[in-house]
């Protein structure tokens, strides 16, 4: 039977007609009414302005704000997040901006917040933009029962009593890293350094051999690639996400595959090694705690399942060569970015505070021996690294999304808006911290965090809190107070005339220019 012209046209025009009304009901009818909804509840900000919102406003107060830098306060917000700041300072916390189409709320009182991060199966993740996955996928980003999965299946690898068989891997990285400066800092000179390439350097190798038992060398590739992989991502995420862009050939979309893939091969060329050496075991690494916690979930899976023959469908056992290849991404990309961005900003500002910095060589002076229980008695250093957390925590902000209608405290609001959970905004408030919020005062966590948020533990939450906390904040701290003691028993160090104060968020937050320092032998 032939075709009617007729009917194929009409087709034609219902479909074009239902997609046009999509697209009107995404960038414009639903925005509106989401605004409505917000200025009922009490919430203010920007008029909505079509598809762009006010991504346009804050690109521009971004560029602005990173084309040169600051003084050497710790009044930063302006810097790291402009556009944030702007809008609570014109209107208040109780606050949206839009990010596009969609407005996103802010959420800055500490009650809500621990709401909000235990309720984790309420408040979830938004969907990852495709091309943002292809930098770094794995735990964190799943939800339901594959996040629960690959939680329990990571649980072990990051056990204090693991952790403790890893500090002899976490020493060589340091001790490496001491004897380059040592070969550049000649005695009884005091020499300029640029310490950021040293400590990134530092954290590589610091996750490369507790990762994976190798060196630095072995995985400096990866690094690299990631590390461009994280400026191509930090780019997309500054504009409109449009479906289907991905699939066209920009030089970003092609490049960015390129490196996705490349990583991938590197890195299932170290899992198929270590496979075939028959070294998945191995008490002294991540991947061998990993690939054993695995193994032991595979088996148990099996095991129930000729239990309950017939009862139905059963979950997927264990994790595949894939997953574990991004869990292995996000360690190289989180545990190096974090640890080496806390110890940055923490030298800067021992540096700055020469007292602070004395107080912490006296303590660690008396402790020759590093190991588990020493660092962990560290008290003035563990305050010293509270509290560049709080100021400078890597990063910056978390955001949520709720699909239903929903009450949270005493606003009630609609399916669609996304929650931002803005950590430096809520780190830096005077009404939480007191008038010195954006002071360097370590003294603040001498009775610990508790004490120092006045009971609110959700106030302070570099590592996020409730049940999807990083995994990896035990190994980042103590990496940190290891790299920081051993630093301070062999240099003296100040601010160098030419460093330049610039935290930059490309994802985490860094310096964007470098950490100059004078250091001296001691």
């Amino acid at each position: 039977m032939k075709n009617n012209p007729m009917v194929m046209i009409i087709g034609l025009v219902i479909i074009l007609t239902w997609v046009a009304w999509r697209i009107l009901e995404y960038v414009w009818l639903r925005p509106k009414k989401l605004e409505k909804w917000l200025r009922k509840q009490g919430f203010k900000g920007n008029n909505y302005r079509l598809w762009h919102g006010d991504l346009k406003d804050m690109n521009r107060m971004n560029a602005d704000a990173f084309s040169k830098p600051i003084s050497l306060t710790d009044d930063i917000l302006p810097r790291v997040v402009p556009f944030h700041h702007h809008i609570i300072q014109k209107y208040g916390k109780k606050s949206f901006i839009w990010h596009g189409p969609i407005p996103r709320v802010h959420i800055m009182e500490p009650e809500l917040i621990r709401e909000i991060l235990f309720k984790y199966n309420y408040f979830r993740k938004p969907k990852s933009q495709p091309l943002v996955s292809l930098l770094v996928s794995g735990v964190v980003f799943y939800e339901g029962e594959k996040w629960a999965k690959h939680r329990r299946i990571l649980n072990p690898a990051f056990k204090l009593d693991n952790l403790k068989h890893m500090l002899p891997a976490i020493y060589e990285s340091c001790s490496s890293i001491i004897e380059k400066l040592e070969k550049v800092v000649t005695e009884n000179e005091q020499v300029e350094v640029d310490m950021w390439p040293y400590l990134g350097n530092l954290s590589a190798d610091v996750i490369s051999r507790t990762t994976f038992g190798s060196c630095y060398e072995e995985g400096k590739r990866i690094f690299q690639l990631q590390t461009e992989q994280a400026r191509l991502t930090f780019s997309i995420l500054q504009s409109n996400y449009i479906p289907g862009w991905r699939f066209l050939p920009t030089k970003t979309n092609k490049r960015m595959k390129q490196i996705h893939t490349e990583v991938r091969e590197l890195m299932k060329g170290i899992l198929n090694k270590r496979i075939k050496l028959g070294e998945a075991r191995n008490d002294d690494d991540l991947l061998g705690i990993l690939m054993e916690s695995n193994l032991r979930e595979i088996q148990k899976f099996e095991n129930s399942k000729l239990n309950q023959a017939g009862a139905g469908r059963q979950p997927e056992p264990g994790i595949t060569i894939e997953e574990l290849i991004e869990e292995c991404k996000l360690l190289y990309f989180a545990g190096q970015e974090t640890t080496s961005n806390l110890l940055s900003f923490t030298m800067v500002m021992l540096a700055k505070h020469k007292d602070w910095q004395t107080r912490a060589r006296q303590e660690v002076l008396g402790n020759n021996i590093l190991d588990f229980d020493t660092l962990n008695h560290l008290k003035i250093v563990t305050m010293i690294l509270y509290e560049v957390l709080r100021l400078y925590p890597p990063a910056m902000t978390m955001v949520r999304k709720i699909d239903e209608v929903t009450k949270l405290g005493d606003v009630t609001l609609p399916a669609g808006v996304e929650l931002v959970l803005p950590i430096i905004l809520v780190h830096h408030d005077t009404e939480i911290w007191g008038e010195d919020a954006n002071e360097f005062k370590p003294d603040r966590f001498s009775e610990g965090v508790a004490k120092a948020t006045k009971g609110q533990l959700a106030s302070f939450f570099p590592f996020s809190s409730g049940p999807r906390i990083c995994l990896g904040q035990h190994l980042a701290l103590m990496e940190a107070k290891m790299a920081i003691a051993m630093i301070l028993q062999r240099f003296s160090f100040e601010i160098s005339p030419s460093y330049a104060h610039a935290p930059f968020p490309i994802l985490t937050l860094q310096p964007q220019l470098g950490v100059n320092l004078l250091l001296r032998k001691i």
